[in-house]
């Protein structure tokens, strides 16, 4: 997983409401045994739109995206946040979050911000032309005009973004208490060593 301590850039001033992880990535996507790919997917059926938000020249590829109310509702599944990472985003502002879709964000290393609905409207006029910055250390989410809004995160999520950890670099930062660990058995209680080497 990547660090993220800073965004910055355009942010797509999508806004819609409770949409679901089926609009995020439709269930026919879901066949795939693969993470790399799915951005192609990712809001299909709005894509497929002449003139969509997401494929305009200034919006592609863009590493923020401004969301409505109770974003990646629905169904549970983590495609949702491998293709909105596979497009290239990766910090969602919204005022709430299917709590399910938070947590999958997190574990990919997608910085869920929740801000209320009047910063939300703020943020999607700023970001029709002009770029937006949320800084994760300062937990502040700022614009070219000045406005500053900050945000609360849970300080476990906090440092695991900040660092690049997820479940397997958790474990692996704690290598030398593990090894320890291992080693304090072996010698405490021989038999159990014996019984899992064979």
């Amino acid at each position: 997983m990547k660090p993220i301590n800073h965004v910055a850039g355009t942010a797509i001033p999508f806004g819609a409401k409770n949409v679901d992880t089926d609009v995020i990535i439709p269930a026919h996507w879901l066949k795939t045994i693969t993470r790399e790919g799915l951005g192609k997917g990712a809001f299909e059926a709005i894509r497929a739109e002449e003139g969509n938000i997401f494929d305009t020249e200034r919006n592609k590829g863009a590493p923020i995206l401004i969301a409505g109310d109770n974003f990646g509702c629905g169904s549970s599944r983590e495609h949702a946040a491998w293709a909105l990472l596979d497009m290239g985003i990766t910090c969602v502002i919204a005022p709430s979050f299917s709590d399910i879709f938070s947590g999958n964000a997190f574990k990919n290393g997608i910085l869920t911000v929740v801000l209320p609905q009047e910063a939300i409207d703020r943020l999607l006029v700023v970001a029709v032309d002009q770029p937006i910055d949320v800084d994760l250390e300062s937990q502040t989410v700022t614009t070219p005009f000045q406005d500053r809004f900050t945000f609360e995160i849970d300080p476990f999520r906090k440092h695991c973004l900040l660092g690049g950890l997820d479940e397997v670099g958790l474990t692996l930062s704690r290598d030398a208490a593990i090894k320890q660990h291992e080693a304090k058995i072996a010698a405490d209680l021989p038999f159990l060593a014996t019984a899992s080497a064979a």
